[in-house]
C-alpha cells in the first residue's frame, strides 16, 4: 500500500509500544527507508488516531481514508518534520488538516445512523453497560459541536495533549484554543445532565 523503499537495518522491535523519543527515533529510520520503522509506527498510531478522527469527523466512511492519508504523509515525506514539537504533534496536526480538507470536500451532511448504538473505539474490559451508555452520550454531544471545536476537547480530555501543543498542530494561538475549550464546555453543559465534570 505504501509502496517499497530500501529497508535499513537495525529496525526496532516492533513488539515493544514506542515512548516519545522512540517515536523520533522511528521517525529517523523512516526518512532513512525503513519500512520496519514505519510499520511500528502505523501501529502505534493506528488506534489513537482512529479514535481522534472517528469524534473529529463524524463520517465513519472518511476516518480510514483520512487516517492513511495522514500516514501516507509520515511515510513519503518524514523530512517535514523538523523536530520543534513532539512526533505525535507532528502527526496529529497532518491528522487534523487532512480532516478539515475531506470535511470541505464532502460537506453534504450526513446522517450517522450508528451513533447511538457504537461502542467505544477502545473499550476495556471491565466497561460496563452504564459507563458505554455514558461515553454515548457524551460523544452524541460532541457531534453537536463544530470540528475545531470537537478536536480540542478530544485532544485535551481523551489524548491528554495541552493547550500549548494543540495550538501548534490547529496552528492557532493558545488563546484561541483556551476560547474554543470555553465554548464547547459551555454547550456540552448545555446538553449534559449534571455536572460536566462528571463528562469530562
Amino acid at each position: 500500500m505504501f509502496g517499497s523503499r530500501s529497508v535499513a537495518k537495525g529496525a526496532p522491535d516492533p513488539g515493544v509500544r514506542p515512548d516519545v523519543t522512540d517515536d523520533a527515533r522511528l521517525l529517523a529510520l523512516v526518512s532513512a527507508g525503513d519500512l520496519h520503522a514505519f510499520e511500528e509506527l502505523y501501529r502505534a498510531y493506528h488506534p489513537r488516531l482512529k479514535r481522534f478522527l472517528a469524534n473529529l469527523l463524524r463520517r465513519p466512511h472518511l476516518v480510514d481514508e483520512v487516517l492513511n492519508d495522514t500516514m501516507m504523509v509520515v511515510w513519503r515525506q518524514p523530512e517535514k518534520y523538523n523536530g520543534k514539537s513532539k512526533v505525535s504533534t507532528w502527526i496529529y496536526a497532518i491528522a487534523y488538516r487532512k480532516s478539515l480538507k475531506a470535511l470541505r470536500r464532502r460537506d453534504e451532511p450526513i446522517e450517522d445512523k450508528t451513533a447511538d448504538t457504537r461502542p467505544s473505539a477502545d473499550p476495556g474490559p471491565e466497561q460496563n453497560l452504564g459507563q458505554r451508555q455514558l461515553q454515548t452520550l457524551l460523544l452524541k454531544a460532541m457531534g453537536e459541536l463544530s470540528a475545531d471545536h470537537r478536536a480540542v476537547v478530544d485532544l485535551t480530555y481523551f489524548h491528554e495533549i495541552g493547550y500549548r501543543e494543540i495550538a501548534e498542530l490547529m496552528d492557532c494561538p493558545v488563546d484561541t484554543v483556551k476560547t474554543r475549550m470555553f465554548h464547547a464546555r459551555r454547550r456540552l453543559k448545555a446538553m449534559l445532565p449534571g455536572e460536566l465534570a462528571d463528562w469530562l
